[in-house]
C-alpha cells in the first residue's frame, strides 16, 4: 500500500571510483510501503546506488536519510538494525549449511523494532524451501537460491528491502514467481522495496514509481505505468 510518506531521501549523491564518476548528484525520494524501480543499462549505477544506501560504499557528497536519520556513515550491521536489507546481486548463499541454517543467519542483525519473522513465515512465502529445509544449499537450483537469499534477508525483519537484480539468469516461469512474491510483500506486509533490474518490462509491472539512471545521472523518473506506456523513453532507455 502506497502512502505519502518519504522513507528514503537521497540528495545529491555523488560515488567515485578513483577518477570514474559512477553517480552525480543523484536526488530521488523512496515512498513508504511501494516498490521503486531503478532502472538503466549495464554501468548506467544501478548497484552502486545500492551499495551506497546499504553503507557498503561512503558517498564522496550527499545525503542519504532513512525515517528522516542521516546514513551517510553508518555501517551495514548497524543498516540492517535499523531495518535495511540488501540483497546483493549474485544468489550468495553459504554453500555449505543447510536451508535453514543460511535463514537462521539472517536474524542475527535483525531489526529490533518490530516483531521478528520467523522461519515459519518465510517457508509460507517461499514454499519451495519448506520441502528443502535441510538440504544443503549448494544443492538448490538458481531459483531456490534467489528466493533463500530474499528470505535471508526477510529474517532481518526489515521496513526496506534493497534488491539487486533478483531475476538474473533465472528462467522466465522462475521470474515471475520471484515477482509474485515481491509484489505481495509490498501488499500484504507494506514492505518497501528499491528494485534494481534489468528486466524493465516486469519490474515496471509492479512497481509504482520508477528512476532511470544513465551515466550516473537521473534521465527520467515518475510513474512506472507512465513510463512504461511511453514508447520514446523505452526505445532510449530500456530496451522494449
Amino acid at each position: 500500500m502506497t502512502t505519502d510518506t518519504i522513507q528514503i531521501g537521497i540528495s545529491d549523491l555523488t560515488v567515485q571510483y578513483g577518477p570514474v564518476t559512477a553517480l552525480d548528484s543523484v536526488s530521488m525520494t523512496i515512498r513508504a510501503g511501494a516498490t521503486t524501480a531503478v532502472l538503466g543499462a549495464n554501468g548506467a549505477g544501478k548497484t552502486t546506488l545500492l551499495r551506497t544506501i546499504s553503507g557498503l560504499i561512503r558517498p564522496k557528497a550527499g545525503s542519504i536519510t532513512f525515517g528522516g536519520k542521516e546514513l551517510v556513515g553508518v555501517s551495514p550491521d548497524r543498516m540492517s538494525r535499523k531495518g535495511l536489507a540488501h540483497v546483493p546481486e549474485g544468489r550468495g548463499v553459504i554453500a555449505e549449511l543447510t536451508v535453514e541454517e543460511n535463514l537462521r543467519l539472517g536474524a542475527l542483525g535483525r531489526n529490533r523494532a518490530h516483531d521478528a519473522v520467523t522461519l515459519d513465515q518465510v517457508y509460507d512465502i517461499f514454499v519451495p524451501l519448506a520441502g528443502r529445509r535441510t538440504s544443503s544449499a549448494h544443492t538448490l537450483s538458481g531459483g531456490e537460491r534467489q528466493m533463500l537469499v530474499i528470505g535471508r534477508a526477510l529474517m532481518a525483519t526489515p521496513s526496506v528491502l534493497l534488491l539487486d537484480e533478483p531475476s538474473l539468469g533465472l528462467a522466465p516461469k522462475i521470474v515471475a514467481q520471484i515477482f509474485e512474491i515481491i509484489a505481495t510483500l509490498v501488499d500484504a506486509q507494506s514492505m518497501t522495496v528499491v528494485l534494481v533490474e534489468q528486466n524493465a518490462r516486469s519490474a515496471l509491472s509492479i512497481a509504482e514509481h520508477a528512476v532511470v539512471l544513465d551515466l550516473g545521472k537521473v534521465a527520467v523518473e515518475g510513474p512506472a505505468t507512465v513510463l512504461a506506456q511511453d514508447p520514446a523513453l523505452r526505445h532510449a532507455y530500456l530496451g522494449f
